[in-house]
């Protein structure tokens, strides 16, 4: 009977070391290397759609820099927690000018070809038609895909870097969109 009794202290204690272990391992990995997110709004259509679910990198900016059409989870400015999702347009020290509805990035065209809509500006907002606004130091510009439907740098200008949550890399929901989530900027601009 002893022998028993020590034989299912021993399994008790060997399944709690691994549900210890286990979700110790869970918490490392959501507050340190990637976090699940899910996609409120249509700020990013058509590249995300509300409901989407995605994962971020909270590490992928320690092994390499910020690249212009990275998307990005970062904390509202407006509002620390609310967390938008948003690309990456302009890096610090870029000078990002729209005119005309169309952006530029450095005095060159930024070719958006994951947009549907023009880019419209704001009233009252930050960003005024064919004025340069030059990027501050730790600092980025940001905007959604859907311009017309998207809070972003045209209205609340740059955000800090040091905002940042990290990079979306992944989408796996709905299944029929699982799947990396890729820059489509060319390499030569990013």
């Amino acid at each position: 009977m002893l022998n028993i009794t020590k034989t299912i202290i021993g399994f008790v204690m060997d399944i709690l070391e691994t549900v210890v272990f286990v979700g110790s391992m869970f918490i490392v990995v959501y507050l340190f290397i990637l976090t699940p997110n899910q996609v409120k709004g249509a700020s990013m259509e058509p590249t995300f759609d509300s409901g989407d679910y995605i994962l971020t990198s909270r590490v992928t900016y320690k092994f390499r820099r910020l690249e212009r059409g990275d998307v990005v989870v970062f904390k509202s400015p407006k509002n620390p927690d609310i967390e938008y999702i948003k690309r990456i347009i302009g890096l610090p020290g870029d000078v990002v000018t729209i005119k005309n509805s169309q952006v530029f990035v450095n005095n060159n065209l930024v070719s958006e070809n994951y947009i549907f809509a023009a880019t419209n500006l704001w009233d009252g907002g930050c960003i005024k038609d064919g004025v340069p606004y030059t990027i501050p130091l730790d600092e980025i510009f940001v905007m959604g895909d859907n311009r017309p439907r998207s809070s972003d740098s045209r209205e609340f200008c740059s955000v800090p870097v040091q905002s940042l949550i990290g990079q979306v890399f992944y989408r796996y929901f709905p299944a029929n969109k699982i799947g990396t989530v890729i820059n489509p900027l060319p390499s030569s601009i990013r």
